[in-house]
């Protein structure tokens, strides 16, 4: 194999914390999409892999909070039904639909429901992190870990933010064995100084948008004066995948997420054109979209080794790639995208390339000068704007009340649940996801909604425990049953 240089994909999985109710499209139905669509080819494809004997396939972040949903046994349940609602609904659709496409369509989504069915109550009967840690202990990938419920860090009080990266760290190593080394942070949100928290806390590596290192993503590099390094996405790859105006899911033989057939709640359509409206579509092609595959999967390999060519000749070194993503891209909002990745995975070895983790790329030498990294995140704009812009003024300033308040509360010797579930609530409150969701007007009421759910629990226990009542033990726990969340949390770490 020419040294060619080394392509790192890193996959961030993540979902709010969903509560044991909610439906389509907000609530639940995002989990078990997600779950069907992303989470279970994406161990299908790992599996496959270590069975062919590959390592370092790529690099998972997988967040505290959807780990325990994947977990949960409540929701165990609950996807095993929405996964046989699936093959009910393929069954209707099939006495429905008359276009020999559509017919066909229903009758390929019958057998991946029961093909999803027989290969969950087989391999996930209990849960995500058995699968997880076995496929990290054989080597197949490199786990990143994160702060507890995902909160957007620059924006947290420090004695917050430095327990919310432990417990997530520890909840990481209860759940598998080991802390990660490596942390993709929430919304690559840094500010400096941040790298010292990082390295308090035993991490050795963390993610950061490319602007950020102006675009030099060549190689790890330090974080000032610390040991920690941090890596950049390269855009110009990334970007050929998912931009913010284009990439290669929007293709018009690819399956169109948006289009559904309510009856049945399947998306019969392929995307066809930008501005075609819903009913103008033309019926999905499975033929046509593996095409594009194909096509998509070797432009973006020839892209790859055109900029580690060009790294290489910049700076008389093998360089190296990073190209970093939502998992939930790849099946759930981009039906073929696991189809693409088992393609490209396949391809750049065959192209010269090293395909490798992020560990894998520091064992492999990428390692560059020491940089000072600016306050940055990867939204819009790459600052901060997303998550404390003036369309979020309001969660902002409750957010940081919140924390006041929370700091406020006086330390007690002992464990006590209502301070372990106002902790809980204070940082489901200060999840990133709410900022976003009501910024990109994606489901804003929910997320504000859901905001002010936590915001007034935590309210309720605080004043709870300013006036020492005497039912509040009973309260916390009742709170604490319903949402089944993070128990070995331990207040006394942040109020002791």
């Amino acid at each position: 194999m020419s040294d060619a240089g080394s392509f790192c994909l890193v996959l961030h999985s993540h979902l709010p914390w969903l509560p044991h109710h909610g439906t389509w499209p907000v609530g639940e139905e995002w989990l078990y999409q997600a779950w069907a669509h992303s989470y279970l080819p994406m161990v299908e494809l790992l599996e496959q892999f270590a069975a062919e004997g590959h390592r370092d396939v790529l690099t998972l972040g997988v967040t505290p909070v959807l780990a325990a949903q994947l977990d949960d046994p409540y929701a165990l349940r609950a996807c095993h039904d929405w996964l046989g609602n699936w093959q009910l609904r393929a069954q209707f659709a099939a006495t429905q639909w008359r276009e020999p496409l559509l017919r066909d369509l229903a009758a390929r989504e019958f057998r991946a429901a029961g093909k999803a069915l027989e290969t969950f109550e087989t391999r996930w009967r209990s849960g995500f992190s058995p699968i997880l840690r076995r496929l990290a202990d054989d080597g197949v990938l490199e786990l990143l870990g994160g702060p507890l419920t995902h909160p957007f860090q620059p924006l947290l009080h420090p004695s917050v933010r430095s327990f919310a990266l432990r417990e997530g760290l520890a909840d990481t190593a209860l759940r598998l064995g080991r802390a990660p080394a490596g942390i993709w942070a929430p919304e690559c949100g840094y500010a400096p100084g941040m790298e010292e928290d990082y390295a308090a806390a035993g991490v050795e590596r963390f993610l950061v948008d490319g602007p950020a290192l102006h675009g030099d993503t060549h190689a790890a590099r330090p974080v000032g004066a610390s040991d920690v390094l941090c890596f950049g996405r390269d855009l110009e790859v990334t970007y050929r995948v998912w931009s913010p105006k284009a990439g290669y899911p929007g293709d018009p033989a690819y399956r169109d997420f948006h289009t559904f057939d309510h009856p049945s709640g399947l998306k019969p359509s392929r995307v066809t054109g930008k501005h075609v409206p819903p009913h103008e579509k033309r019926p999905y092609d499975p033929t046509l979209a593996a095409a594009a595959v194909a096509k998509h999967a070797d432009d973006f390999v020839a892209t790859v080794v055109a900029r580690l060519r060009s790294l290489r000749a910049r700076h008389g070194r093998p360089g190296l790639v990073v190209a970093a993503y939502d998992t939930e891209l790849f099946g759930h909002w981009w039906h073929e995208g696991p189809a693409w990745l088992a393609a490209v995975l396949r391809a750049l070895p065959t192209a010269g390339v090293r395909v490798t983790t992020l560990r894998g790329a520091l064992e492999a030498g990428h390692v560059g000068p020491a940089v000072e990294l600016p306050a940055s995140s990867w939204g819009s704009g790459k600052d901060w704007r997303v998550w404390d812009g003036e369309q979020v003024s309001d969660l902002v300033t409750a957010g940081a009340a919140l924390q006041d308040e929370l700091l406020a509360v006086p330390a007690v010797s002992w464990r006590d649940p209502v301070r372990d579930q106002l902790v809980r609530e204070a940082l489901l409150t200060l999840s990133s996801d709410w900022a976003f969701m009501v910024t990109k007007d994606s489901a804003a009421d929910y997320a504000r909604r859901r905001a002010k759910v936590h915001g007034d629990r935590f309210a309720e226990l605080a004043a709870l425990i300013r006036a020492g009542h005497p039912g509040r033990r009973a309260r916390a726990e009742a709170q604490r049953a319903e949402d089944g969340l993070f128990g070995r949390l331990d207040a006394r770490g942040l109020l002791g």
